[in-house]
C-alpha cells in the first residue's frame, strides 16, 4: 500500500517566529523552517496591509528561489519526479497598527514601556500577510488578516514588571495572547491566533475571499495549490 504522506507536500516555514512554530505543531503540521533573511528595514508600502503583504512576500519569494536549485519539475525530463512531492513556501509577517501607524517590535526595554503606557485602554489591529509558493510551479496564494486588540490598562508597575522579563522584545506590538501579558489584553475581534503569529483559519478555509466580510484580502485559493484532502491532512483535520 503506497505512503499516503508521499502524496503531501513538503512545507517550509520562512520564519524563526517561535510562536509561528507552535502555531504549526500544535495544528498537527510536519513542517521544516528556513529563515529567509529579509531585511524588513528595506521594505515599504503606502499602508500597514500593504506592508505585511509585502514582507510576507519576500520572505517566502527569498526562500522558495533558494530551495528552487534542488527541487525537481514534475514531469519534465524526468518522467520519475511526477511522483516527487511537492514542496510549499510559507512567508508571513505581522505588525500591529495603531492610528494608521505600524508597530512593530520595541527597539529596547525603554521603547517597550513607553509603548505598553501609550497603548493602555486604546485599540489596535494585528496584520499578518501570508504568502504560500508553489516552488517547482511558482503558483501562489496571497493574504492578509486582520483582528481588533482592545488593550487594558495595566499599571506602571505592572509594565515594569513584565518588560523586565524580557518578552515584548521579541513580539510586534511589544504584547502577546499567548505570554505574560495576556493579562492586558481585555478583548479581540477576529482570529486569536491571527494575533500569536498566523492564522490558522485562514490557512484552513482556503484564503477564500468571501469570509470575514471582507477583513481578509486574498487573491487565488488555496485549493489552486493544494487539493482539499490534502490541505486537510495538512492541517491536521481528521
Amino acid at each position: 500500500m503506497p505512503d499516503p504522506t508521499s502524496t503531501v507536500p513538503r512545507l517550509v516555514l520562512a520564519s524563526a517566529s517561535p510562536a509561528r512554530h507552535r502555531l504549526l505543531t500544535d495544528a498537527g503540521l510536519a513542517f521544516e523552517v528556513v529563515v529567509s533573511g529579509v531585511d524588513e528595514d528595506d521594505v515599504a508600502a503606502d499602508d500597514v496591509t500593504g506592508l505585511v503583504a509585502e514582507l510576507a512576500r519576500r520572505k517566502a519569494d527569498t526562500v522558495a528561489r533558494r530551495l528552487a536549485g534542488a527541487e525537481p519539475t514534475p514531469g519534465v525530463g524526468n518522467p520519475s519526479a511526477a511522483g516527487e512531492r511537492r514542496t510549499l513556501v510559507l512567508g508571513c509577517d505581522s505588525l500591529f497598527e495603531v492610528d494608521g501607524t505600524a508597530i512593530g517590535k520595541p527597539d529596547d526595554a525603554d521603547h517597550a514601556a513607553r509603548r505598553l503606557r501609550g497603548l493602555r485602554g486604546r485599540d489596535g489591529i494585528l496584520h499578518t500577510g501570508h504568502c504560500l509558493i508553489e516552488v517547482a510551479g511558482g503558483d501562489r496564494v496571497e493574504a492578509v488578516a486582520s483582528t481588533t486588540v482592545h488593550f487594558g490598562t495595566p499599571t506602571d508597575a505592572e509594565v515594569s514588571a513584565y518588560v523586565a522579563t524580557g518578552e515584548p522584545l521579541g513580539v510586534a506590538g511589544g504584547i502577546t495572547l499567548e505570554g505574560r501579558s495576556a493579562p492586558f489584553i481585555d478583548g479581540i475581534e477576529g482570529d486569536h491566533s491571527n494575533v500569536i503569529g498566523l492564522s490558522l483559519p485562514l490557512l484552513r478555509r482556503g484564503y477564500s475571499p468571501s469570509i470575514a466580510s471582507g477583513t481578509i484580502c486574498a487573491t487565488g485559493t488555496l485549493g489552486q495549490i493544494i487539493p482539499p484532502s490534502i490541505a486537510l491532512v495538512l492541517l491536521g483535520d481528521t
